[in-house]
């Protein structure tokens, strides 16, 4: 079967379901959103802590953004810290699952046409999809593509570790989906390898399901410890122990210290890498850094037509931030069914180490946007220069700790004085 659509989203998370709503709301047409997964809603489905937004704001289809516009890790401290104490809903927002739920409900309110259980497995050209799914193979063709394929957790199989394979190896959303999805009990004893907040709501995941959290490890030298659970800085896991069962994980500290620590489940936390699956099939340019498709601060990528927003775009970020994404990229998309044309690449935005990435990752027109900006390890009180063909063009210090798991927003104001047809802008420590 072969159809037509105006604006074709892969991705039912956040940012493709506000992105929707946007769209649909001001009237782009037909708005047609592919969800692989049997449900939509993307990860804050599995996610059963609070803090997704606030009750009640769909109730108005004009507080779309105010629900969208707090996530995963969007709550204050209070408010996470009432989560942890079961409050209901209404006092500290909606949980995981309410929020997705409601999430599609404005999608489909404001008139976007969510599918699940379909699967992208193609291109059939540079704006036109092979999808597969209940009403079976189809090819559709739309004046606009938006990826929102979200992120995933590299495996232990992609981390190189080496063992056997026993049974009781997860990642984090092996993890939730097995204990909140479908009520299963995943073991006694367990480790979770990495610190940052993803392995924190593992911890309580796995408590919740009767298992005792034995040890936390993560290869940073420093990291947030939680009360009750031993933490081990700058170690690693030097291989998985059991044959049919998970019985222990060998470690290793850098100093070169060794152990083993009995356990029958060990789950993999963090080290997200966008799903680019999709975009690489269709010769969408990736950037080096993020591993996700390279766009400007429009969320346009090198291809003409096609759009990336959300955690396609670098790995995670809270589902706040993903959301105002989609919300972001309304404008763009509708400029572009009006006809815009579609810009030259710009100038590309590269990091050096110890930094990790940036998104976006070229520089078309002047941001209006903050950027985003990681570092692949703890940085105490960081200067951030920004400097093309040698010329400086920015520079800030950052106060305190910076965390490998959370991004630092830069001003966008500086970006208007980026040469586009330039060569590389480089951030840098300095």
């Amino acid at each position: 079967m072969n159809r037509a659509v105006d604006v074709l989203v892969v991705g039912a998370g956040p940012a493709g379901l506000a992105l929707a709503a946007g769209l649909a709301a001001a009237g782009a047409g037909r708005v047609e959103v592919l969800e692989r997964d049997e449900h939509a809603g993307g990860i804050p489905r599995q996610c059963h802590h609070g803090g997704f937004g606030r009750a009640g704001a769909l109730g108005d289809p004009g507080a779309l953004a105010d629900l969208l516009g707090l996530g995963a890790y969007g709550a204050t401290a209070r408010l996470r810290r009432q989560a942890e104490r079961g409050r209901p809903d209404s006092a500290l927002g909606l949980r995981g699952p309410a929020y997705a739920r409601r999430a599609v409900a404005a999608a489909v309110a404001a008139g976007a046409v969510v599918r699940t259980g379909v699967c992208a497995t193609g291109w059939a050209g540079p704006l036109s999809l092979e999808t597969t799914g209940p009403a079976g193979p189809e090819r559709i063709t739309a004046r606009v593509v938006v990826l929102a394929t979200g992120a995933r957790e590299r495996p232990r199989s992609a981390r190189l570790v080496p063992g056997s394979r026993p049974a009781g190896v997860l990642t984090t959303g092996e993890l939730q989906q097995s204990v909140h999805l479908y009520g299963q009990s995943v073991g006694r004893r367990a480790v979770v390898v990495g610190a940052e907040p993803v392995a924190r709501h593992a911890v309580r995941t796995l408590r919740r399901s009767g298992a005792e959290v034995v040890a936390m490890l993560t290869g940073h030298r420093r990291a947030t410890a939680l009360p009750g659970v031993p933490l081990l800085t700058a170690t690693t896991v030097a291989e998985l122990r059991g044959r049919g069962r998970l019985s222990g994980v060998a470690v290793r500290h850098e100093d070169g210290r060794s152990g083993l620590l009995a356990c029958d489940t060990v789950v993999f936390t963090g080290d997200w890498i966008p799903d680019h699956e999709l975009a690489r099939r269709g010769g969408i340019a990736l950037d080096a850094g993020t591993r996700g498709p390279s766009v400007d601060g429009a969320f346009r990528t090198a291809t003409p037509g096609v759009f990336a927003v959300g955690n396609a775009l670098r790995g995670v970020e809270r589902a706040a931030t993903a959301a105002a994404e989609g919300a972001a990229a309304t404008g763009p998309v509708l400029a572009r069914l009006a006809g815009a044309p579609w810009p030259e690449p710009g100038a590309r935005l590269d990091v050096r180490a110890p930094l990790a990435w940036v998104t976006p990752n070229r520089i078309v027109e002047p941001a209006v946007r903050p950027l985003l900006l990681r570092s692949g390890e703890p940085l105490d009180h960081p200067v951030v220069t920004a400097s093309q063909d040698g010329r400086p063009l920015w520079r800030r210090r950052f106060p305190g700790p910076v965390s490998p798991s959370r991004s630092l927003r830069l001003s966008p104001g500086w970006t208007a004085r980026v040469d586009p047809s330039g060569g590389p802008v480089v951030l840098s420590l300095g």
